[in-house]
């Protein structure tokens, strides 16, 4: 095994297929959508080359496109601090339950596992003002609200919704996270503690949020990309409306490029939005440290 690591020739004839199907999926299409970004590319003409046009266009005369980044900015940080506080307490607590984890864990986890799309489909009705959730308060007496169709706020009622749908959706992901790490580190740091008088809150504290920071970095990361490339729930549940209110950055790069053909300007928007996730992933790795522990 050692002649073969330093077999130099070795090596890349074990990598070359894996490098190539990287190059091949990922690295030229990026690049290609860099180009078409700084170009004039309909459906049925060449790319005509037209420098920052584009860029230019998203940030200073395109209100949806601007409405579309608030709502993936907001989806994100509701995202992150919801799905993390909820994962990492419904992780702490299945750990230490003695009987019945598995099935609240796969209760929890079974959400992740369905269909965006159905799911999506399943909350429209349910939130449908005339045969969904309204009917039933309507029998106690209490008119609800339009919850997929009020355009008053700076963040509609819709967003709210289809936040707190995610959450439910999702937390079950953050959850499996955080018990595969919680449940990697030694009891004997647990019963340790427990001597020295800690109780189980400073346990906590000062035991379990230190060792499972690298995790934290690894969610978060997941959750904040995912939540900027967030698509099939609001397509399913508002197709971005009312008045594109609910628009998000995937369901304008979605219109743009499906629906008008606009490939150009389309690959502007991806442009921007994988700007967003390698900053966001930059600020996560700056902002939690992780210290080493030798044992």
């Amino acid at each position: 095994m050692d002649k073969i690591l330093r077999d130099k020739k070795a090596i890349f004839i074990f990598i070359a297929p894996a490098l190539a199907m990287f190059v091949v999926i990922l690295v030229i299409p990026i690049i290609q959508m860099f180009y078409y970004s700084l170009c004039d590319y309909a459906a049925l003409t060449p790319p005509k080359f037209i420098g920052l046009a584009n860029y230019k266009k998203l940030f200073t005369n395109d209100s949806t496109f601007r409405m579309a980044l608030k709502n993936s900015i907001f989806f994100m940080i509701f995202s992150a601090i919801t799905q993390q506080i909820v994962g990492l307490l419904l992780a702490v607590f299945l750990t230490n339950i003695p009987k019945g984890r598995n099935i609240f864990k796969n209760i929890y986890y079974l959400p992740c596992v369905l269909s965006s799309a159905a799911l999506g489909l399943l909350w429209a009705f349910l939130f449908n003002p005339k045969i969904g959730i309204n009917q039933l308060l309507a029998k106690i007496g209490i008119e609800g609200p339009l919850w997929l169709m009020e355009s008053k706020g700076f963040i509609v009622l819709p967003m709210w919704v289809i936040a707190f749908v995610a959450l439910w959706q999702y937390v079950g992901q953050n959850m499996m996270l955080y018990m595969a790490q919680i449940t990697g580190i030694s009891r004997d740091l647990y019963e340790a503690s427990y001597v020295d008088g800690a109780s189980k809150w400073k346990s906590f504290r000062y035991i379990t949020l230190p060792l499972i920071k690298p995790m934290v970095v690894t969610s978060l990361s997941l959750n904040c990309i995912g939540s900027l490339k967030f698509f099939d729930l609001v397509y399913n549940m508002t197709q971005g409306g009312p008045n594109h209110r609910t628009d998000v950055l995937a369901t304008e790069l979605y219109a743009e490029g499906f629906n008008y053909f606009k490939y150009g300007y389309a690959s502007a928007i991806s442009v921007v939005l994988l700007v967003l996730c390698l900053v966001v992933t930059v600020v996560i790795k700056k902002a939690v440290k992780v210290e080493t522990y030798e044992g």
